[in-house]
């Protein structure tokens, strides 16, 4: 029996000729990422167990991007040991106030991750970097200190499940209306420790950005990874980025998957994940006219250059609704500078938002948008459980970019195809 991607990958970095679905295998790592909340965790593993260099400074990523600019002492304490550690090691790609950007947008804008690469993360949307052909997954902050040691880890190798695309989305459907279908299709727990692939000829229809949303919300499914094929939009995407030599995998055509699952992209609607599941979805026109609070843009799921556009093609011109707070944040530096360039930042403004630096913030209900109770948000961040946001009695509807800025104008949850035609 053939290999899906993930196997293939795996078992090239396990220096094994083939792997299977449940095997144990010990495979060498290309990337190890944390972040403020989890790295300094893993740092205190890490000296406990008595190491005392990591396996390559090269090797390591660590990004300051849930609590920052810091909200409190304690984040003030946990950015402290995160930066003492880097120093110390000499850690290469090391990002801070100024620099950082939320660490799922920032790695692969940066060039740091790429095809056929074996990524780990203290973090669970780790598996955004699927996106680009490459095995990524979350795991824990003592895997991370072990991986910053050894730069190996241990892994059961996933079975899968194929994700055939088909067609082509129509107006105001994104990689975000795809993922939130599939997870009310199959469940929040319906990919459980499997690898999500997806193919078909649809896959050529989506952008880089709509896959790594996809990629990301891998993990709102149980999955233990998200993978898409490596094609001509994946090579351009890491032109002048990826500096180390890509490898391409591509599954065999008798691998063996327990499910195949077809989407037909023309068929989609605009959806939304209603609390506190995300496979609680309806379509935009069911749950049009919830009332919300507030809006957020931005996340490691929907804070990229074209989440922005998006947004700000729909706040142009137009006001924000009273009673309505929207809050938007450009993931990274470089999106917060191209859209000051692009009169993107003048959009939102004067419209009535709120801009942040790039941050985790709200997404976690850390800062920058926590809510009280009897409040709700639509937010095109990744988790909508109870408190994910802020107080047990408030409310998070997940949603696109375009969704959220036509809701945001609306005052509650509203079609954005209706304000286009507007």
């Amino acid at each position: 029996m053939g290999m899906t991607m993930t196997q293939k990958i795996l078992a090239a970095h396990a220096g094994l000729p083939e792997v299977h679905a449940g095997d144990l295998i010990e495979a060498k790592l290309d990337i190890v990422l944390g972040n403020d909340v989890t790295t300094p965790v893993a740092i205190g593993v890490f000296e406990k167990a008595g190491f005392t260099e990591v396996f390559d400074n090269e090797k390591i990523v660590i990004a300051l991007d849930h609590y920052t600019p810091c909200k409190d002492i304690k984040s003030a304490e946990l950015c402290v040991i995160s930066r003492d550690f880097a120093k110390k090691h000499g850690i290469k790609h090391f990002y801070d106030v100024g620099t950082v950007g939320i660490e799922h947008a920032l790695l692969p804008e940066q060039g740091i991750v790429g095809p056929g690469d074996c990524v780990i993360g203290a973090d669970s949307h780790t598996c955004t970097y699927g996106a680009l052909g490459a095995f990524s997954t979350g795991v824990g902050s003592t895997d991370m200190a072990a991986g910053m040691a050894s730069g190996l880890n241990w892994f059961k190798v996933p079975s899968a499940i194929k994700v055939e695309l088909s067609g082509k989305p129509g107006p105001c459907v994104s990689g975000k209306d795809v993922i939130l279908h599939l997870i009310g299709e199959i469940g929040v727990d319906g990919a459980l420790y499997k690898s999500l692939e997806f193919a078909g000829e649809g896959v050529a229809e989506l952008s880089m950005d709509d896959r790594f949303t996809i990629s990301n919300m891998a993990i709102e499914a149980g999955g233990k990874n998200g993978i898409f094929p490596v094609d001509d939009k994946t090579r351009e995407y890491i032109k002048d980025r990826f500096k180390r030599e890509p490898a391409v995998f591509e599954a065999d055509p008798d691998a063996e998957y327990e499910r195949v699952v077809k989407i037909d992209l023309s068929t989609l609607e605009p959806t939304v994940s209603m609390p506190h599941l995300p496979s609680n979805t309806k379509t935009v026109g069911e749950a049009a006219g919830t009332r919300i609070d507030q809006v957020v843009i931005g996340s490691c799921t929907n804070g990229r250059m074209s989440d922005m556009r998006v947004a700000a093609s729909i706040l142009k011109g137009r006001k924000v609704a009273d009673g309505v707070r929207c809050i938007i944040i450009p993931a990274t530096q470089q999106i917060y500078l191209e859209c000051m360039e692009e009169g993107l930042l003048k959009v939102f403004v004067e419209a009535g938002c709120a801009v942040s630096a790039p941050t985790c913030g709200p997404c976690l209900g850390g800062h920058m948008g926590v809510m009280a109770a009897g409040e709700r948000a639509v937010a095109t961040t990744n988790r909508n459980f109870i408190g994910r946001m802020g107080h047990t009695q408030s409310e998070v509807v997940l949603a696109s970019p375009a969704v959220a800025a036509a809701s945001a104008v609306a005052g509650c949850i509203a079609d954005p195809r209706v304000l286009e035609e507007a």
